[in-house]
């Protein structure tokens, strides 16, 4: 059986390939770490690392072994949180917030649910926006958000709302008075784009650069804000897929939505920073996910039924 601060060791050196900055993490000499590997390396039979003065790298067999001991340990360490959650109870403050006033419904489901099983844990609720989101993940300053998937870089739950997808235009747009639409028509219309701090993945779903047969899409003025971008709308400068919430959410006399039938349905949900997966935001995850297993996620259909799901 190989001993903990063997696999920390081995595992520290698979990652960094450097053994002055591997005994720096592991606060030991360089020394201690190359002893350790040779002792490693006699046991398994033969070398994990090639190393010379200027370089170190893993070997093939030293590669599959960082690879199976690395769910392994990290199968170790959540077990062991696990139960020091159990024995601990969940306290603190979570962070959460919204983007979009739509999504805040269904987030206070799972934040009343979070509570109710962890009544000694603070929730803070705030909403966010379309400049600061993913910002506020990465400095921790929110530990979950509640935002359209996909949002690339970041971990994602199980989705709360699910809604269908249309296309905002002018009110005296001469597709205003179609029944629905196919996402081929964006060919023939500039679209308002995101700003450029939106994630990439989400700027691709909701704005691609072509119809599903190939066309390319030309690109409109991009908005700082949601409200923005439909302002851009209004004024005539393009057009722009959103979700059906926007009918009911944003409602105005300058603006039509008319339903998309071949697009796909927008799923939004919690994301969080893998790095930041602490007991609080595990628990309300996993509130979340009851919450849309009991109830079902918030579905909210375009008008004319569509036959999506």
């Amino acid at each position: 059986m190989w001993e903990r601060f063997e696999i920390e060791s081995f595992l520290t050196l698979a990652e960094e390939l450097h053994f002055g900055r591997t005994a720096e993490r592991l606060g030991v000499t360089t020394g201690r770490v190359s002893q350790v590997i040779r002792k490693l390396e006699r046991r398994i039979g033969g070398p994990l690392f090639e190393r010379n003065s200027r370089s170190v790298r893993l070997t093939a067999v030293g590669q599959r072994l960082a690879d199976d001991l690395v769910p392994l340990v990290d199968g170790m360490a959540d077990a062991l949180r696990r139960a020091t959650d159990a024995s601990r109870g969940i306290t603190g403050e979570l962070r959460v917030a919204f983007l979009g006033e739509w999504t805040a419904p269904a987030l206070l489901k799972a934040v009343g649910l979070f509570r109710e099983r962890h009544p000694e844990c603070r929730v803070v609720v705030r909403e966010a926006q379309l400049s600061d989101s993913r910002a506020s993940l990465l400095d921790g300053s929110v530990d979950v958000l509640i935002a359209s998937y996909p949002f690339d870089g970041m971990a994602c739950g199980t989705p709360l709302l699910v809604e269908e997808r249309v296309l905002a235009v002018p009110a005296g747009h001469p597709l205003a008075g179609e029944k629905s639409v196919s996402l081929e028509v964006l060919a023939d219309h500039p679209v308002v784009q995101y700003p450029a701090v939106t994630s990439a993945a989400f700027k691709r779903d909701r704005t691609p650069g072509r119809t599903p047969s190939g066309r390319p899409i030309p690109k409109g003025p991009a908005g700082a804000s949601f409200s923005e971008m439909l302002t851009l709308v209004a004024l005539g400068l393009g057009v722009l897929p959103v979700g059906e919430h926007s009918r009911h959410y944003y409602p105005r006399p300058d603006i039509a939505y008319v339903p998309l039938r071949d697009a796909p349905p927008i799923r939004r949900g919690p994301v969080w920073r893998t790095g930041n997966t602490t007991a609080r935001v595990r628990e309300f995850v996993r509130a979340a996910a009851d919450v849309a297993q009991s109830q079902g996620p918030c579905h909210q259909p375009a008008d004319g039924a569509l036959g999506r799901a």
